[in-house]
């Protein structure tokens, strides 16, 4: 039977604040297990953020996988590790009547190089058979050739303009005019501008550089000199650029890219301010790489690059914003950049700890997804149009 049990309306009162005591505890350490979440993911988020900032300014800046960055000082000894020294190439033996075909399968050295014959011969004491001491006759040789590099030779052309003059009166002088040149009268040739403009804007060789490298060899050019020389070209070629752009606002596939530049000593701007570097290059037709810069990104800068553009052209491109609007304004079809799509995944993985990366890892997913298409894509270049 059921027990009956009386309390007094104080022991109730004190029974039904125990009851809510014990709520408010229970709401308390709800309250606190979520700000213990919140403060857990914010943490997590800020790790995040940290380990992405590293790699940002130490780290790595290939985004290939399983490969490892050669180190400034060390990249011989990391190039070379599993590899051997070049030795001669030895692309075949003359014997007789016969020739011996070259063993191995390293790469030949290119044929169309200018060859310089250098023969060894026995000394004439030396040219007999140890046999039975019959004179050695010629069957052929022993062929190897070496990669030699000639250092850079510097040399003066004298330009002499013949003169002419009659000889019975003083009215009748001609003097041989001077051929064209890039430069007018220049202290460099044609050849040598070149040259600097190879070094410099091919393979980044600043000009003060270029100027010690002239200077060790007998040129003694100041880098002011070198540096008005090369807008002087800049201005020689405009008329070769400017039908290179017209060219790659035909193409039928344009690609665009923009980076970020530093300019020093620019009027009316710090140092520190930045400006871009646009790349624009054709996907379809000639060939052609177009560098144009601008001082800032925005719209207008960049809508100024396609003026011109052919309808209906098509322009691929990364994520950038105003592509959108130069793409709508030009009717042009616009394509993403499956490579710039790929760097966020690429950044999304590292940003899981090593320990806890898996080949299930949704951003390891995407990046072998993506892998898969540039490979066929490879394949397809050497796939013939139906």
């Amino acid at each position: 039977m059921p027990t009956n049990v009386t309390i007094t309306a104080e022991e109730l009162k004190a029974l039904l604040a125990e009851r809510d005591a014990a709520r408010a505890l229970r709401e308390e350490q709800e309250a606190i297990r979520g700000a213990l979440r919140l403060v857990t993911a914010e943490r997590d988020l800020a790790e995040e953020r940290l380990r992405a900032y590293r790699r940002e300014l130490f780290g790595a800046k290939s985004e290939a996988r399983d490969s490892d960055q050669p180190g400034l000082f060390n990249e011989a000894e990391a190039l070379g590790a599993n590899s051997a020294p070049a030795q001669e190439d030895t692309p075949q033996t003359t014997v007789g009547a016969h020739t011996r075909k070259k063993r191995g399968h390293r790469k030949p050295l290119d044929p169309n190089l200018p060859r310089e014959i250098v023969r060894y011969e026995l000394p004439e004491a030396e040219r007999f058979c140890t046999n039975d001491g019959h004179e050695l006759v010629e069957i052929g040789a022993e062929i190897s050739e070496q990669l030699d590099v000639i250092p850079e030779q510097l040399r003066v052309i004298q330009h002499q303009r013949v003169k002419y003059a009659c000889p019975c009166c003083d009215l009748g002088i001609k003097v041989t005019p001077a051929p064209p040149r890039i430069i007018p009268r220049g202290l460099l040739s044609d050849s040598a501008l070149a040259w600097i403009a190879t070094g410099k804007y091919q393979f980044g060789m600043p000009l003060y550089r270029q100027a010690g490298l002239l200077r060790r060899f007998g040129g003694d050019i100041s880098s002011n000199t070198i540096a008005a020389s090369m807008v002087r070209v800049g201005l020689a070629s405009q008329p070769v650029i400017n039908l290179m752009r017209d060219a790659l606002l035909e193409a039928e596939l344009i690609y665009c890219d923009e980076t970020t530049f530093q300019v020093l000593k620019e009027k009316g701007r710090k140092p520190q301010t930045k400006s871009y570097l646009w790349a624009q290059m054709t996907g379809s037709g000639i060939p052609i790489r177009s560098f144009s810069y601008t001082p800032g990104r925005g719209a207008k800068l960049a809508d100024k690059l396609f003026t011109g553009i052919r309808k209906g052209a098509v322009l691929m491109t990364d994520g950038y914003e105003p592509y959108n609007d130069i793409a709508q304004r030009y009717d042009l079809v616009h394509l993403g950049c499956w490579a710039h799509l790929r760097r966020y995944f690429i950044k999304a993985e590292d940003n899981v700890p090593k320990a806890a990366r898996t080949p299930d890892l949704l951003a390891t997913r995407f990046i072998k997804l993506i892998g898969r298409l540039f490979a066929a894509e490879a394949r397809s270049a050497t796939w013939m149009a139906e």
